[in-house]
């Protein structure tokens, strides 16, 4: 499918758009033939937008080496974090306002100030994405919610949530490193809508097919953005090939 020069690819159920001007298919996110074989398209279902920048996959692949250290993992996520945002946030509306420059005035671009935002990190690994955005944002207003996967069943427990009073007048960014199951992404959003944000949408670093489909099959309301599709989950529910336990590689806690 290509959408306006945009080359995208479809999963079962999941509208895939890559946002780069590259055409290559990377075997990494697809492997040979997917892209034909499996990919069938599906109008009922959210657009998952691929962010397939270069410096976005090279830090990612720096994040992915069982080698890198704590302290640079936590650079690397707060990085592309940096750069998440600005396609993340690339259809925001602005509004003009006249200025003076040291030379002449002048009609600017501003952000519009009826678009208020408030992002929400998927505790714990969420934070990470969190501080990368809010150096972006600084102004934005920041929403907690604390879940954990059970080891076993591999559902979601909530321990924790807060987020500002109004965030029924508040666009919504939803951020968690990974998409593995998908289990926790579509409790989190559930446990969200119930706060009536005028938006949503989903921000992670990786995505399993097998989360991206649940998840799109539960919410197909709201838009989802990744770094990266990897191959498969295994037995355990971890991405593969994936970058290991998000949390525990950004706290140094295994």
């Amino acid at each position: 499918m290509v959408e306006k020069g945009l080359t995208g690819w479809i999963r079962p159920k999941v509208v895939v758009v890559v946002k780069n001007n590259s055409t290559k298919k990377s075997p990494l996110y697809f492997g040979e033939g997917i892209a034909i074989t499996h990919f069938i398209y599906s109008k009922n279902m959210a657009k998952v937008t691929l962010i397939d920048h270069p410096l976005i996959q090279h830090k990612l692949t720096l994040m992915r080496k069982v080698e890198t250290s704590t302290a640079k993992f936590r650079v690397l996520l707060k990085e592309i974090s940096l750069l998440l945002a600005y396609e993340v946030t690339r259809d925001f509306p602005l509004k003009y306002e006249v200025i003076k420059t040291p030379l002449a005035p002048m009609n600017a671009p501003v952000l519009a100030p009826e678009k208020k935002l408030v992002l929400v990190s998927i505790m714990r690994a969420g934070q990470g994405i969190l501080d990368g955005m809010l150096e972006l944002m600084p102004s934005v207003r920041v929403g907690h919610v604390g879940l954990y996967r059970d080891p076993k069943t591999l559902i979601p427990v909530e321990y924790y949530f807060k987020v500002p009073d109004d965030v029924d007048k508040r666009d919504m960014l939803v951020v968690d490193p990974m998409l593995a199951t998908g289990n926790s992404a579509v409790a989190a959003v559930e446990r969200l809508k119930s706060t009536n944000p005028i938006s949503i949408r989903f921000v992670c670093l990786l995505a399993a097919p097998e989360g991206i489909e649940h998840f799109c099959a539960v919410h197909p309301d709201v838009p989802l953005y990744t770094a990266a599709i990897d191959d498969h989950l295994d037995e355990h529910g971890y991405i593969i090939p994936g970058l290991g336990d998000a949390g525990d590689r950004l706290f140094g806690t295994k």
